[in-house]
């Protein structure tokens, strides 16, 4: 059973779909692993690791004639002609219904299992890409705040007078959110954390962060611990409360996404005009028209003397251990996928197993 794992070729994408450390335990479970000539070279991942590893290298026609294909990104169109019919790809499909490409896919009889699509369960917690790349961003997009913040983080005694430490506001405690309480908290920052659900405020609470509690008159809580969109009132409520907040921020990391549409507005043009000239907006929700409407995407902005910072993709940023984690999540959904028969290896059937048959892209 022949594994393939391509370079990415999205611009600015630096990461890898497996690693010399997984694609070992692959090649010792039986399964042929290819590998594209400088796939993981921009994760500082060098050919010679994977063939050390037992990879076989090779050029792309080859590596996408394969029985799975693993990828980060979306694949093109012309990758998804190279794929062998009746193939199954893994990786993440960056969309939210039928499109072009998945048609494209499934007319090759590609059996697709969209990352995306993990289920929110214990049990697949430790396949659940999205979740691990999230936690990453959160990481990064912090430091990024803090890089571009022209103040101390910490409050900083010297002989030379103090510095109050930076009051950050974190907008959405999902995996992202946490992740970025947790490190600026770790910077020696004041930081506080707003979220529609209120039962991320004792999980807030625990990572030393203080929650802003606001009276909307509804819960965000949505299915799969996921939020859901509000109505147009309790939005308009949740602005008026928030805004105060917000501009008394130094840093804003915004977090808050609803699957499939269109990021919430929380940060209007009139709360940016309020903040502290050198005040720094971090939009993790870029890349979904961001919290705030003057973010641009993968651009990094100065309005009304606030550094706004619309960066896209905070895991490419740390690519060697973001590839490391997405490869441990793929080589643990591999485990449910494929079995050792009479014959050999074998792939099981999506529907077996309740994670997979809730994964895999069909067409209606």
């Amino acid at each position: 059973m022949k594994i393939g794992i391509p370079l990415e070729r999205r611009p600015g994408e630096a990461r890898v779909a497996s690693t010399p450390e997984v694609v070992r335990k692959l090649v010792a479970k039986g399964l042929e692993v290819w590998v594209e000539e400088g796939a993981g070279a921009r994760a500082g991942y060098p050919d010679a690791d994977y063939a050390e590893a037992g990879a076989s290298l090779g050029a792309r026609e080859t590596v996408y004639d394969a029985d799975l294909v693993l990828k980060v990104r979306r694949p093109e169109p012309d990758e998804v002609a190279l794929m062998r019919r009746g193939a199954r790809y893994l990786g993440f499909l960056e969309s939210c219904g039928e499109d072009d490409l998945l048609a494209a896919m499934q007319a090759r009889e590609l059996l697709v299992f969209p990352l995306e699509r993990m289920p929110r369960t214990s049990r697949a917690q430790s396949m659940d890409a999205l979740s691990s790349q999230s936690s990453i961003a959160g990481y990064r997009a912090t430091l990024e705040a803090a890089s571009r913040y022209g103040r101390f983080f910490p409050m900083m005694m010297t002989s030379a007078g103090s510095a109050k430490p930076a009051r950050v506001v974190v907008l959405g405690a999902g995996v992202a959110g946490l992740q970025a309480i947790a490190t600026a908290r770790r910077l020696g920052a004041d930081v506080h954390a707003y979220d529609v659900r209120p039962e991320t405020h004792e999980q807030i609470r625990s990572l030393g962060a203080r929650p802003i509690e606001l009276d909307l008159g509804e819960s965000g809580a949505g299915e799969g611990g996921y939020a859901r969109e509000l109505s147009d009132e309790a939005k308009a409520r949740q602005q008026a409360a928030l805004a105060d907040e917000l501009a008394r921020a130094q840093v804003i990391i915004t977090t808050a996404q609803i699957p499939c549409r269109q990021a919430p507005v929380l940060i209007p043009e009139t709360v940016v005009e309020r903040m502290r000239p050198g005040s720094v907006i971090v939009d993790l929700a870029a890349a979904s028209g961001g919290n705030c409407p003057l973010t641009v995407a993968d651009e990094v902005v100065e309005r009304h003397g606030v550094t706004l910072v619309g960066l896209t993709n905070y895991p490419a940023l740390l690519a060697a251990d973001a590839s490391a984690f997405y490869a441990r999540n793929l080589a643990n959904l591999l485990e449910l996928m494929i079995e050792t028969g009479a014959s050999g290896l074998q792939l099981r059937d999506p529907a077996d197993d309740e994670i997979t048959a809730a994964m895999v892209a069909r067409a209606h």
